[in-house]
Protein backbone atom coordinates (compact mmCIF):
# COMPACT_ATOMS: atom_id res chain seq x y z
CA UNK A 1 0.00 0.00 0.00
CA UNK A 2 1.34 3.59 -1.30
CA UNK A 3 2.17 5.85 1.85
CA UNK A 4 0.29 9.31 1.44
CA UNK A 5 3.31 12.09 1.68
CA UNK A 6 1.08 14.09 3.76
CA UNK A 7 2.05 17.86 3.11
CA UNK A 8 -0.14 19.30 5.23
CA UNK A 9 0.95 17.83 8.49
CA UNK A 10 4.33 18.72 7.23
CA UNK A 11 3.55 22.04 6.75
CA UNK A 12 1.84 22.41 9.68
CA UNK A 13 5.28 21.12 11.86
CA UNK A 14 7.00 23.91 9.63
CA UNK A 15 4.89 26.84 10.11
CA UNK A 16 4.84 25.89 14.44
CA UNK A 17 8.52 26.31 14.35
CA UNK A 18 8.62 29.44 12.33
CA UNK A 19 6.00 30.86 14.88
CA UNK A 20 8.36 30.09 17.91
CA UNK A 21 11.39 31.35 16.42
CA UNK A 22 9.71 34.36 15.22
CA UNK A 23 8.36 35.01 18.45
CA UNK A 24 11.28 34.80 20.25
CA UNK A 25 12.75 37.83 17.21
CA UNK A 26 13.09 41.81 18.63
CA UNK A 27 12.73 42.71 15.21
CA UNK A 28 9.71 40.76 13.20
CA UNK A 29 10.26 40.36 9.30
CA UNK A 30 8.58 42.56 7.30
CA UNK A 31 6.85 41.62 3.70
CA UNK A 32 5.01 43.22 1.25
CA UNK A 33 3.11 41.87 -1.72
CA UNK A 34 1.99 43.38 -4.99
CA UNK A 35 -0.97 42.61 -6.23
CA UNK A 36 -2.09 44.03 -9.85
CA UNK A 37 -5.71 43.89 -11.11
CA UNK A 38 -8.68 41.81 -9.08
CA UNK A 39 -7.75 38.48 -10.92
CA UNK A 40 -10.00 36.17 -7.65
CA UNK A 41 -7.45 33.32 -7.76
CA UNK A 42 -4.47 35.41 -6.97
CA UNK A 43 -6.55 37.78 -4.94
CA UNK A 44 -7.17 34.36 -2.75
CA UNK A 45 -3.55 33.42 -2.75
CA UNK A 46 -2.18 36.85 -1.24
CA UNK A 47 -5.25 36.13 1.54
CA UNK A 48 -3.50 33.12 2.12
CA UNK A 49 -0.07 35.29 2.34
CA UNK A 50 -1.32 37.82 4.42
CA UNK A 51 -3.32 35.45 6.92
CA UNK A 52 -0.12 33.29 7.35
CA UNK A 53 2.18 36.20 8.00
CA UNK A 54 -0.04 37.05 10.68
CA UNK A 55 -0.38 34.24 12.55
CA UNK A 56 3.54 33.76 12.44
CA UNK A 57 3.96 37.26 13.79
CA UNK A 58 5.39 38.39 10.36
CA UNK A 59 4.78 41.94 9.52
CA UNK A 60 2.57 42.49 6.18
CA UNK A 61 2.03 44.75 3.31
CA UNK A 62 0.12 44.71 0.60
CA UNK A 63 -0.18 47.19 -2.44
CA UNK A 64 -2.44 47.23 -4.89
CA UNK A 65 -2.56 48.10 -8.14
CA UNK A 66 -5.28 48.61 -11.26
CA UNK A 67 -4.90 45.99 -14.03
CA UNK A 68 -4.41 48.94 -15.73
CA UNK A 69 -1.01 50.10 -14.30
CA UNK A 70 2.04 50.63 -16.71
CA UNK A 71 5.16 48.62 -16.37
CA UNK A 72 7.19 51.77 -15.63
CA UNK A 73 5.05 52.73 -12.34
CA UNK A 74 5.29 48.99 -11.27
CA UNK A 75 8.98 48.78 -11.27
CA UNK A 76 9.42 52.28 -9.70
CA UNK A 77 7.70 50.77 -6.64
CA UNK A 78 9.34 47.49 -6.76
CA UNK A 79 12.71 49.99 -6.66
CA UNK A 80 11.84 52.01 -3.24
CA UNK A 81 10.99 48.17 -1.82
CA UNK A 82 14.10 47.41 -2.80
CA UNK A 83 16.00 50.24 -0.90
CA UNK A 84 13.25 50.64 2.07
CA UNK A 85 15.32 49.29 5.23
CA UNK A 86 11.41 48.33 6.72
CA UNK A 87 11.06 45.83 4.15
CA UNK A 88 12.63 42.33 4.27
CA UNK A 89 11.12 40.51 1.81
CA UNK A 90 8.81 40.54 -1.14
CA UNK A 91 6.95 39.73 -3.69
CA UNK A 92 4.85 40.40 -7.13
CA UNK A 93 1.64 37.99 -7.70
CA UNK A 94 1.65 36.50 -10.68
CA UNK A 95 0.33 36.18 -13.55
CA UNK A 96 0.36 40.02 -14.82
CA UNK A 97 -1.53 41.63 -16.89
CA UNK A 98 -0.28 40.59 -20.43
CA UNK A 99 0.54 43.95 -21.50
CA UNK A 100 3.30 43.94 -18.58
CA UNK A 101 6.57 41.98 -19.12
CA UNK A 102 6.45 39.71 -16.41
CA UNK A 103 10.22 38.90 -16.47
CA UNK A 104 10.84 42.61 -16.43
CA UNK A 105 9.38 42.48 -12.82
CA UNK A 106 10.90 39.79 -11.29
CA UNK A 107 14.49 40.54 -12.49
CA UNK A 108 13.95 44.36 -10.76
CA UNK A 109 13.63 42.42 -7.45
CA UNK A 110 16.94 42.57 -4.90
CA UNK A 111 17.79 38.68 -5.32
CA UNK A 112 18.40 39.15 -1.02
CA UNK A 113 14.45 40.33 -0.42
CA UNK A 114 13.42 37.98 -3.42
CA UNK A 115 10.63 36.11 -0.93
CA UNK A 116 9.70 33.44 -3.84
CA UNK A 117 13.14 32.40 -4.84
CA UNK A 118 12.79 33.54 -8.61
CA UNK A 119 15.23 36.08 -9.83
CA UNK A 120 18.05 35.23 -11.83
CA UNK A 121 20.85 35.48 -9.30
CA UNK A 122 18.96 33.27 -7.03
CA UNK A 123 18.00 30.41 -9.87
CA UNK A 124 21.46 31.09 -10.97
CA UNK A 125 23.23 30.21 -7.60
CA UNK A 126 21.32 27.12 -7.38
CA UNK A 127 22.45 26.24 -11.43
CA UNK A 128 25.70 26.27 -10.52
CA UNK A 129 25.15 24.70 -6.44
CA UNK A 130 25.97 27.57 -4.47
CA UNK A 131 23.22 28.97 -2.03
CA UNK A 132 20.59 31.50 -2.75
CA UNK A 133 18.91 34.23 -0.87
CA UNK A 134 16.14 31.78 -1.41
CA UNK A 135 15.16 28.55 -3.16
CA UNK A 136 12.25 28.84 -4.81
CA UNK A 137 8.86 27.64 -3.01
CA UNK A 138 7.27 24.89 -4.51
CA UNK A 139 10.41 23.10 -5.19
CA UNK A 140 11.71 23.64 -2.44
CA UNK A 141 8.24 22.47 -0.51
CA UNK A 142 9.14 18.57 -2.79
CA UNK A 143 12.10 18.44 -1.68
CA UNK A 144 11.56 18.82 1.90
CA UNK A 145 8.52 16.57 1.67
CA UNK A 146 10.81 13.73 -0.19
CA UNK A 147 13.74 14.71 3.14
CA UNK A 148 10.93 14.56 5.89
CA UNK A 149 9.82 11.10 4.54
CA UNK A 150 13.50 9.56 3.79
CA UNK A 151 12.96 9.10 0.21
CA UNK A 152 16.66 8.64 -1.27
CA UNK A 153 17.39 11.10 -4.22
CA UNK A 154 20.79 9.92 -4.66
CA UNK A 155 21.34 8.46 -8.20
CA UNK A 156 17.48 7.92 -8.42
CA UNK A 157 16.08 9.02 -12.25
CA UNK A 158 13.58 11.95 -11.11
CA UNK A 159 11.19 12.75 -14.27
CA UNK A 160 9.60 16.02 -14.21
CA UNK A 161 6.39 17.00 -16.46
CA UNK A 162 6.51 20.39 -16.68
CA UNK A 163 9.54 23.21 -17.49
CA UNK A 164 7.95 25.87 -16.26
CA UNK A 165 10.60 28.86 -14.20
CA UNK A 166 9.32 28.35 -11.04
CA UNK A 167 8.81 24.72 -10.90
CA UNK A 168 10.24 22.23 -13.68
CA UNK A 169 13.77 24.06 -14.06
CA UNK A 170 14.72 24.89 -10.78
CA UNK A 171 13.53 21.95 -9.33
CA UNK A 172 15.18 19.93 -11.79
CA UNK A 173 18.62 21.94 -10.71
CA UNK A 174 18.34 21.25 -6.90
CA UNK A 175 17.42 17.70 -7.63
CA UNK A 176 20.12 17.24 -10.07
CA UNK A 177 22.56 19.07 -6.52
CA UNK A 178 21.37 16.07 -4.87
CA UNK A 179 22.72 13.32 -7.28
CA UNK A 180 19.46 12.41 -8.53
CA UNK A 181 19.84 11.77 -12.41
CA UNK A 182 16.91 14.37 -13.95
CA UNK A 183 14.94 13.83 -17.37
CA UNK A 184 12.35 16.89 -18.12
CA UNK A 185 9.38 16.22 -20.21
CA UNK A 186 7.05 18.81 -21.69
CA UNK A 187 4.55 19.15 -24.30
CA UNK A 188 7.28 18.19 -27.53
CA UNK A 189 8.71 15.28 -25.79
CA UNK A 190 8.11 12.65 -27.64
CA UNK A 191 7.08 8.49 -26.46
CA UNK A 192 6.21 10.64 -23.10
CA UNK A 193 4.99 7.93 -21.01
CA UNK A 194 8.30 5.35 -21.98
CA UNK A 195 10.10 7.99 -20.33
CA UNK A 196 7.82 8.60 -17.16
CA UNK A 197 7.96 4.69 -16.85
CA UNK A 198 11.44 5.08 -16.39
CA UNK A 199 11.10 6.86 -13.26
CA UNK A 200 11.64 6.61 -9.64
CA UNK A 201 10.15 10.00 -8.63
CA UNK A 202 7.98 10.87 -11.16
CA UNK A 203 6.60 14.98 -10.73
CA UNK A 204 4.18 16.47 -12.27
CA UNK A 205 3.73 20.26 -12.99
CA UNK A 206 1.61 21.18 -16.16
CA UNK A 207 -2.12 21.62 -14.27
CA UNK A 208 -3.62 18.96 -16.28
CA UNK A 209 -6.44 17.16 -14.66
CA UNK A 210 -5.78 13.64 -14.40
CA UNK A 211 -3.30 13.15 -17.19
CA UNK A 212 -1.02 11.06 -15.32
CA UNK A 213 -2.51 7.31 -16.02
CA UNK A 214 -1.33 4.42 -14.19
CA UNK A 215 0.30 3.19 -17.73
CA UNK A 216 2.60 5.80 -17.07
CA UNK A 217 4.21 4.97 -13.73
CA UNK A 218 6.38 2.67 -12.82
CA UNK A 219 5.96 -0.08 -9.88
CA UNK A 220 6.93 1.35 -6.65
CA UNK A 221 7.61 5.03 -8.04
CA UNK A 222 7.27 8.17 -5.76
CA UNK A 223 4.76 10.17 -7.41
CA UNK A 224 4.93 14.15 -6.25
CA UNK A 225 1.52 15.79 -8.14
CA UNK A 226 2.24 19.52 -8.06
CA UNK A 227 -0.53 20.43 -10.33
CA UNK A 228 -4.22 22.02 -9.17
CA UNK A 229 -6.89 22.50 -11.52
CA UNK A 230 -10.96 23.19 -10.92
CA UNK A 231 -13.86 20.89 -12.44
CA UNK A 232 -17.23 20.67 -11.05
CA UNK A 233 -15.70 22.89 -7.88
CA UNK A 234 -13.55 20.44 -7.31
CA UNK A 235 -9.87 20.49 -6.85
CA UNK A 236 -7.87 18.20 -8.80
CA UNK A 237 -4.22 16.80 -9.60
CA UNK A 238 -1.96 16.21 -12.48
CA UNK A 239 -2.42 12.46 -11.63
CA UNK A 240 -5.38 9.85 -11.84
CA UNK A 241 -4.83 9.58 -7.93
CA UNK A 242 -7.27 6.72 -7.46
CA UNK A 243 -5.62 4.17 -10.28
CA UNK A 244 -2.08 5.51 -10.09
CA UNK A 245 -2.33 4.84 -5.96
CA UNK A 246 -1.70 0.82 -6.02
CA UNK A 247 1.27 1.30 -8.07
CA UNK A 248 3.28 3.65 -6.11
CA UNK A 249 5.43 3.46 -3.22
CA UNK A 250 4.50 7.16 -2.18
CA UNK A 251 2.07 9.60 -3.77
CA UNK A 252 0.83 13.49 -2.32
CA UNK A 253 -2.87 13.74 -2.80
CA UNK A 254 -4.55 17.24 -4.03
CA UNK A 255 -5.32 19.07 -1.92
CA UNK A 256 -3.03 18.38 0.67
CA UNK A 257 0.25 17.53 -0.79
CA UNK A 258 2.31 19.66 -2.50
CA UNK A 259 -0.03 23.16 -2.30
CA UNK A 260 0.51 23.43 1.76
CA UNK A 261 3.89 23.11 1.41
CA UNK A 262 4.07 26.07 -0.92
CA UNK A 263 2.96 28.55 1.72
CA UNK A 264 4.80 27.07 4.26
CA UNK A 265 7.89 27.01 2.53
CA UNK A 266 7.48 30.97 1.34
CA UNK A 267 7.34 31.92 5.08
CA UNK A 268 10.38 30.22 5.30
CA UNK A 269 12.00 32.35 3.08
CA UNK A 270 11.06 35.26 4.94
CA UNK A 271 12.04 34.30 8.06
CA UNK A 272 15.28 33.47 6.78
CA UNK A 273 16.14 36.38 4.36
CA UNK A 274 15.16 38.76 7.01
CA UNK A 275 18.21 37.22 9.03
CA UNK A 276 20.51 37.03 6.67
CA UNK A 277 19.30 41.22 6.05
CA UNK A 278 20.53 41.76 9.97
CA UNK A 279 24.48 41.09 9.42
Amino acid sequence: MAIILDGKKLSEKILHELEEKISNLDKKPSFAVILVGNDPASELYVNIKEKKSKLLGINFSKITYPENIDEKTLLKKIEELNKDDKIDAMLVQMPLPKHINAQNIIQAISPKKDADGITPENIGRISIGAEPFAYPCTPLGIVKLLEEYKIELQGKHAVIIGRSNIVGKPLAQMLLNKNATVTICHSKTKNLSQITKTADILISAIGSPKFVKKDMVKQNATVIDVGTSKSKGKTLGDVDFENVLPLSSYITPVPGGVGPMTIACLMKNVLEISRLRLY
